[in-house]
Formats: C-alpha cells, sequence, structure tokens
C-alpha cells in the first residue's frame, strides 16, 4: 500500500546542454522551471517547428496543446513556456509533466492520474461504510485526484467531530493495479467519544450552577454517560445553548444578560472536554406603567388596550410585550385595518428596577406580498406548506404574520427545518417570502411478537405516517393477533377538508375473539368519523 501523498512529484522540462552550462555560470542553485529559463542565453526564446505529445492515453492531444497554448512557428520565451508547463498542470489531469525542447521539436511527455477502481474504508465501526459513501466525493470509474481525497478525508473527520469524536484521523492511501487504476482506502481511527466532563459557568449570582445546567440542551456526563447522548460535545450546540441561557434569563427580568464567552477546552488526551460560560447577569426588572397611544387618525386606543392582559408588577419578559402586540395587531386584522403596527417603547427606571411601556400604535409602511417561494420541499406538497399562511399574493405584509406562519410551519413536525424570510421585491412596496425547508422521516413501521400461558403466541403489525403522500394527510394501520383474538383498526385524517380549514378524520376497526373458555364469541365491527374546525368544534358519530 503506497502513501498518497500531498503534492504530486512533477518534473520541469529539461533545457538544451548550452543552456545548463550558461545557467550554471550566471546563477548557483536554480532547479525551478521558471529560473532555468530566465538565463539570458534563452532570453531570446524558441521557435518550434512541431509540438509533439507522448504518454497521453483518455486525454486527447488537441485537449493537451490547448492547455499547453503553444502555436507551431511562434515564438515562445522560457517564461511562456514555464506558463505553459504550468497550465497543463494545473489542470489536474495528469501526476507528471514534462516539457522537453529537442531542436524544432517540443515534446510534452506526461503520466496521467490513475482511474479510481474501488473506494474502501478502513477502521470505521460507528459510521458505516454506506453512510461514509455519502460524504465522500470521490467516485469509482474517475480519475484519481488527491486533492479531492484530502477533502473527503476532511469531510469524514468533519462527520465524526459533529458525532463527538474530535480525536478521529483519517489517511487516504492509494494501492497502485494494472493498468494505471489504484484502489482508495480511507484508513479511519475513529478515537474516543469526547464528552463533557465539567459544564461551569462564571458570574452567575442568581442561580446556581446547578439549576443553569437544567435549561442548556448540553449535558454533563454522568453516571449514565453511556445511555446519554447529549453529553457528547458538539460544538454548534454551543450556539443553541446561549441562546437558551439567554431565554432563561429575560424572561425572569434580566433585560441586560450577556454571555461574555463560552469556550471548549479539550484534555490534553482529547478524550474529555470543560464547558464554561462566562455570564454577566445584570439586574432583574419589574414591568411598571403600561400605557397605550393611537397616532392613527380614527383608531381609539382603549380598544386596544381592553385586548392586553394586565401585567403591570410583573416579572418583566420580552414574551410579555411580544404578546400583547400580537392581540392589538390580531385586532388590528379583524376590523380590516391595514397596516397598522404596534411599537413598544421602553423607559427604564434604573433606580427602582422598573420598566414602563408605552404601546404606540402607528400607521406602517404601505407594503405588499409580492409572491411566497417555497424551496427544499422534496415530498410535501407546496400546498401543504402554503395554506399555513394567513396571507396570499397581493396581501398587506404584515411581518407578525410571517412569523406565525413560519411557527405553523415548525408546528407541522415534517421538516428538521425551517426559515421563513422576507425579501425586497420588484418593487419598493412589494416583498418576497421566501421558505427553505429541511425535510425528515414521518413515517413508522413496527413489528412485534408476543407469548403468554392463557394466550400462546401472537405478533402484531403497525404502520403510521403523519405526511401521507406529502399531502399532509396521517394515516395508520395495525394489526394484531393471536391465539383467541384478532384486532386490525385503520385511521385517515385530512387536515383540509374541501380546502377549507377544517380538519376530517375516519377511522374503523375490526374485532374478533374466540375464547375456548368463553360460551360465547365475539365480533365488533366499527366506524367513526370527525370534523374540527378553527372553532375546535366537534362532531362526530359511530
Amino acid at each position: 500500500m503506497q502513501k498518497k501523498t500531498s503534492a504530486t512529484s512533477r518534473r520541469a522540462f529539461r533545457p538544451t546542454t548550452r543552456a545548463r552550462l550558461l545557467a550554471a555560470a550566471l546563477f548557483v542553485g536554480t532547479a525551478t522551471v521558471s529560473a532555468t529559463f530566465l538565463t539570458p542565453a534563452l532570453a531570446q526564446g524558441f521557435s518550434f517547428s512541431n509540438v509533439q505529445v507522448e504518454g497521453n492515453d483518455r486525454v486527447d492531444t488537441a485537449t493537451i496543446l490547448n492547455f499547453a497554448g503553444i502555436r507551431r512557428g511562434e515564438e515562445v520565451s522560457a517564461g511562456g513556456l514555464n506558463d505553459a508547463y504550468q497550465r497543463i498542470v494545473n489542470s489536474g489531469l495528469f501526476e507528471t509533466v514534462e516539457l522537453v525542447p529537442q531542436g524544432s521539436t517540443l515534446v510534452i511527455r506526461v503520466t496521467e492520474y490513475p482511474i479510481v477502481n474501488i473506494i474502501n474504508f478502513e477502521g470505521n465501526k460507528r459510521l458505516k461504510d454506506e453512510n461514509l459513501a455519502e460524504i465522500v466525493q470521490s467516485q469509482s470509474r474517475r480519475i484519481y485526484s488527491p486533492s479531492q481525497a484530502e477533502a473527503d478525508a476532511a469531510a469524514i473527520a468533519e462527520a465524526y467531530r459533529v458525532s463527538g469524536r474530535i480525536a478521529a484521523t483519517v489517511d487516504p492511501k492509494i494501492i497502485r493495479r494494472s493498468e494505471n487504476r489504484v484502489d482508495l482506502v480511507f484508513e479511519i481511527t475513529e478515537g474516543k467519544v469526547v464528552e463533557i466532563e465539567r459544564l461551569s459557568f462564571s458570574g452567575n449570582r442568581a442561580f446556581s450552577d446547578r439549576r443553569l445546567r437544567q435549561v442548556l440542551e448540553t449535558k454533563q456526563a454522568g453516571f449514565l454517560r453511556t445511555l446519554v447522548q447529549r453529553d457528547t460535545f458538539v460544538a454548534e450546540r454551543l450556539d443553541l445553548d446561549k441562546q437558551l441561557l439567554t431565554d432563561f434569563y429575560q424572561s425572569r427580568g434580566y433585560v441586560d444578560f450577556q454571555i461574555l464567552d463560552a469556550t471548549a477546552e479539550v484534555s490534553r488526551e482529547r478524550d474529555a472536554t470543560f464547558v464554561t460560560f462566562t455570564l454577566r447577569e445584570g439586574l432583574p426588572f419589574r414591568i411598571g406603567k403600561v400605557t397605550t397611544v393611537s397616532e392613527v387618525e380614527g383608531v381609539d386606543a382603549a380598544e386596544f388596550e381592553a385586548v392586553q392582559k394586565n401585567s403591570s408588577g410583573r416579572i418583566y419578559s420580552p414574551s410579555i410585550v411580544d404578546n400583547n402586540i400580537a392581540r392589538m395587531e390580531n385586532l388590528a386584522l379583524r376590523k380590516g385595518l391595514n397596516f397598522i403596527r404596534v411599537e413598544p417603547r421602553i423607559t427604564r427606571d434604573e433606580r427602582n428596577q422598573i420598566i414602563d411601556i408605552e404601546f404606540a400604535i402607528v400607521r406602517g409602511q404601505r407594503i405588499f406580498v409580492e409572491r411566497i417561494d417555497i424551496e427544499g420541499n422534496a415530498t410535501t406538497l407546496d400546498q401543504v406548506i402554503r395554506r399555513q399562511f394567513r396571507s396570499v399574493e397581493g396581501d398587506p405584509f404584515n411581518p407578525r404574520e410571517i412569523r406565525q406562519s413560519a411557527e405553523r410551519i415548525r408546528a407541522l413536525g415534517f421538516f428538521s427545518d425551517a426559515q421563513v424570510d422576507a425579501q425586497p421585491g420588484s418593487g419598493p412596496d412589494q416583498v418576497v417570502v421566501n421558505v427553505d425547508v429541511e425535510e425528515q422521516p414521518t413515517g413508522s413501521l413496527s413489528f412485534g411478537l408476543s407469548y403468554s400461558v392463557s394466550n400462546g403466541t401472537g405478533f402484531n403489525i403497525g404502520f403510521s405516517e403523519t405526511n401521507f403522500l406529502g399531502r399532509g394527510q396521517r394515516l395508520s394501520l395495525s394489526l394484531n393477533a393471536g391465539t383467541d383474538n384478532q384486532n386490525s383498526s385503520f385511521g385517515f385524517t385530512e387536515p383540509a377538508f374541501l380546502g377549507r380549514d377544517v380538519s376530517f378524520s375516519v377511522g374503523g376497526y375490526y374485532r374478533t375473539s374466540d375464547n375456548q373458555n368463553a360460551f360465547y364469541d365475539t365480533r365488533n365491527i366499527g366506524l367513526t368519523t370527525a370534523s374540527v374546525s378553527r372553532s375546535a368544534s366537534n362532531r362526530g358519530w359511530s
């Protein structure tokens, strides 16, 4: 097995005897191609009546000549020959390149990169071959590229790092085969999972380390470290932990809370991590006086104040302000008042640790929704996502409604990630709402076996899908069978029956029993239906 090096050995073209003598007389130790051709003797240049290519098998001669860019009979300087050499090398098709002037003929000798025969992974246990094959970009029956192999090795190491094995190393190697073929082997040393040995905080006075650890998604390794996966160190998870800490403090009135630093130190053996959050808590504030004013003619502030939840005296939290704004803006929509916005104006009393809030009803910009673009949904139909929006193309743009639509899309459970944002449209009064989703599995299939002395052997099969055919429909099937009893059922739910905001469900079951200890057998068949509208009214029959 031959280890692949990061740089491929390449030989420059060989100058004539006269050129070597002159170069030796004028320069000491010149070894590079460009230095060789910058000697005064060769400054006059070359002129080749013929350019000959040798060593190429798969790459066409015309392609190599095109890379070189040297025409017959054209005078070429030493720098021009060096440029031609670099262009051929940078094509990434050749392992070695050599330019040899022979009188009026320029010979270009190349050695092509081999073809990848097979790709193997060795030493991997935690990540399967099929998972690693999806990561690498090198492919069988394609030209071998050292730079691509190095990039693939880095991608594999990154996959291990995300899973908590930051000590993993990946070494790409090649095994030479006949007919200019190689086997590409990634030798993997997985290393141990790097657990968080200690999760500590600095600067916290109001809450203990133990209380703050309960807030974080990341956990500290303990007695159940073999079962708990969240004690594995993942750098990207720190961003979520920072947000969770910020939400925790701000919901308790600490409006000036800051995370000054979040560091993760790895032990010398690279088998443990020590994470420290440096905090600045600030002081807790309570809500003081709450007022509502209207700066829009014809809009009564008292009506909007009536829908607020009384919050004076409570611990200040941004969610309280947001909820009151949502209530008032929803009232404006129900009253048909477009482009109405509610701005919270905060006044702080540092001495008494009180925040006074003034809700100002103002007229916002006249902006309309130009269109809604949806991307990333390979299975889910566009209509399933679009019906989560209360706004359509041409409606007034309401930022709060767009945020609520994003929350409804995430609540579907069909996507591992859903991002909704607004960007400028074709005009100053137009916006384009972009929806970018990442789908996740939504179905499950289960099998089971059971045995008891009284009922004998039984089995069960279950299937459920929450996004059936990408239509957002729910389908469930189950079958339980034993020696004396059988039970089968199905259920189907259409979340938008007849295109309306009404959910319609239908289900059925079939049950039989044949108990030898009883004087009768049973057989039950049932059918149920139900419909639910936005008003939460339920109707059904069975």
